[in-house]
């Protein structure tokens, strides 16, 4: 398995506000519930740092692609398609 930067392979009881109707019938289903909300947690929080990356990050970003625009790709010669 691909090393999870956010997990630290420790568990930690947590409580939660859920809407009782989901509650209902996501038991119905056999949903996990501490499943879902870690998965979806992990996928929000990865999200939110790649956002606030690519704010921090702007400047270079922008200056990287404008220089590519320019002078096209480093070593694209040497590209096979």
């Amino acid at each position: 398995m691909r090393h999870d930067p956010i997990a630290s392979g420790k568990r930690k009881s947590v409580n939660m506000s859920i809407d009782s109707g989901v509650i209902a019938a996501a038991r119905e289903m056999g949903v996990n519930l501490s499943e879902v909300s870690e998965v979806a947690i992990r996928a929000a929080a990865k999200a939110e740092r790649d956002r606030r990356w690519q704010e921090e990050n702007r400047e270079w970003i922008e200056a990287n692609n404008k220089w590519v625009e320019e002078n096209g790709l480093p070593l694209e010669k040497y590209r096979l398609f």
